[in-house]
């Protein structure tokens, strides 16, 4: 079995709790249905800045009765200290049932590089205030594991292909200052109270429940929903541009491995979370139209160039060896077979 199916298998067998932050946004509504799928508990911490209660209400119809059971919602905010404690553990007093988190994947933030740009302070007091507090509260409560969605944006000015862990460049965005803070912190707390972390770099994730509407909204859902309603699709720049795009099931394997890990060499590390791979955005615009044909729509408009955007790296390639050396991650969808598996829940979601 490889090493995945392992931890699968173990959690199946020996149930645990996890608290997901931003439980009702993208990554952390996909982490809570894989984790209920598991009969995991778990409690969800979310104060709807990004993410939507129609989220949860679309898991809810995914899972069993049983397994929604094992969902408890908290609508807090992360900016709170004492909402971020109460949710390392809950109390029930009807039927006097207490437990306590083991493992915290921590997904909440104010994602989007142009946001950041635009209301720099907001941004900050989400992902380093509420960062720091989610992760005092961690360490407070002694809870197994501390997983955090770091980001590619990290890397900054630096023009090296691909992106290895140990070196990066300047910031080329208050997005990403907030989020290489994020990794200093957990490396001090570390240091300073012996409480391990493990950072994951995402690049480029995209996939079912990510929000294509709003001024923020990521490329793949935007011009897929653009296309679907025969609107004109805007490239900043001039299409040469390229990421390491990462369908959302590996991001939650990645998680999951990181949370679960006894390997003390595998701690208190960043990894690289991506498929090793690169597409333009002239090659994504194709790959989207043929996606969307295999599903009986068509889309007979070309792309339209703009100025490029404020804060964007020119070029994006992960290398994953050391996530797959010391994680044992083993990303099973790269950019053309991830697409086909979330082109059926757009097409859904837009009729």
């Amino acid at each position: 079995m490889k090493p995945y199916e392992i931890v699968l298998s173990d959690l199946t067998l020996s149930p645990k709790t996890w608290l997901v932050t931003g439980v009702a946004g993208f990554i952390g509504s996909n982490l809570l249905e894989s984790l209920l799928k598991l009969n995991q508990r778990v409690v969800g911490l979310d104060n709807f800045a990004t993410g939507h209660r129609h989220n949860l209400e679309e898991v809810k119809s995914l899972v069993s009765a049983d397994q929604w059971r094992n969902f408890i919602f908290i609508e807090g905010d992360i900016r709170d200290i004492e909402q971020c404690r109460n949710a390392m553990s809950w109390r029930n007093c009807a039927n006097k049932e207490e437990f306590s988190v083991d493992y915290v994947l921590h997904q909440a933030a104010l994602g989007s590089v142009p946001r950041s740009v635009a209301d720099p302070i907001s941004t900050n007091l989400t992902n380093i205030s509420g960062f720091l507090n989610v992760l005092v509260a961690a360490r407070d409560a002694a809870v197994q594991s501390f997983v955090y969605a770091a980001s590619s944006s990290t890397y900054g000015d630096h023009p090296g292909l691909p992106k290895v862990e140990e070196v990066i460049g300047k910031p080329l965005s208050p997005y990403a200052v907030t989020k290489y803070v994020n990794e200093l912190y957990a490396e001090v707390f570390c240091r300073c109270y012996d409480f391990k972390s493990v950072g994951l770099r995402y690049f480029n994730v995209f996939g079912k429940r990510q929000d294509p509407n709003g001024a923020y909204a990521a490329v793949i859902p935007k011009w897929t929903a653009a296309m679907i309603g025969n609107e004109d699709v805007f490239i900043n720049g001039d299409g040469e541009t390229s990421r390491d795009f990462c369908y959302v099931d590996n991001v939650v394997q990645a998680n999951i491995l990181a949370a679960t890990t006894t390997s003390l060499e595998a701690q208190n590390q960043i990894y690289n979370i991506a498929v090793s791979g690169r597409a333009s955005l002239n090659q994504l615009f194709e790959l989207i139209k043929l996606a969307l044909a295999e599903n009986g729509i068509g889309y007979g408009k070309s792309q339209i160039y703009r100025d490029f955007r404020s804060g964007d790296v020119r070029h994006s390639q992960a290398s994953i060896e050391k996530a797959k050396k010391l994680l044992g991650y083993d990303p099973q969808y790269d950019l053309v077979s991830g697409l086909s598996k979330a082109m059926p829940w757009y097409c859904d979601f837009f009729d």
